[in-house]
């Protein structure tokens, strides 16, 4: 499973950094929502990052498709994250709860 960070290009230049291989610079709203959609399909993401205002700029269908989605589990950094904790996302996609 790998990771996949989708955002404005210097949102993603940090993971590129840090060694993340599938990154996404996109600009425009449009670019946005067809770039998660690629990644959607790709069975090989596990995990989906995203900029919590990029996730208010999508269509509400798709925010409560990436919301709602386990395989890949989607985090948004910063701002909203469609009401979900990381640690509820963390146990959604696992199964348990690493905290406990």
């Amino acid at each position: 499973m790998e990771i996949a960070v989708i955002g404005t290009s210097e949102f993603v230049l940090g993971f590129r950094l840090a060694g993340v291989r599938k990154t996404y610079a996109v600009e425009t709203d449009g670019r946005l929502v067809e770039q998660i959609n690629q990644v959607l399909a790709d069975t090989d993401v596990g995990i989906l990052v995203l900029k919590g205002s990029d996730m208010e700029r999508i269509p509400l269908r798709l925010r409560t498709t990436l919301e709602n989605s386990v395989r890949p589990t989607v985090i948004a950094i910063g701002g909203e994250e469609g009401g979900l904790s990381m640690r509820e996302r963390i146990k959604r996609s696992v199964g348990v709860d690493l905290w406990k």
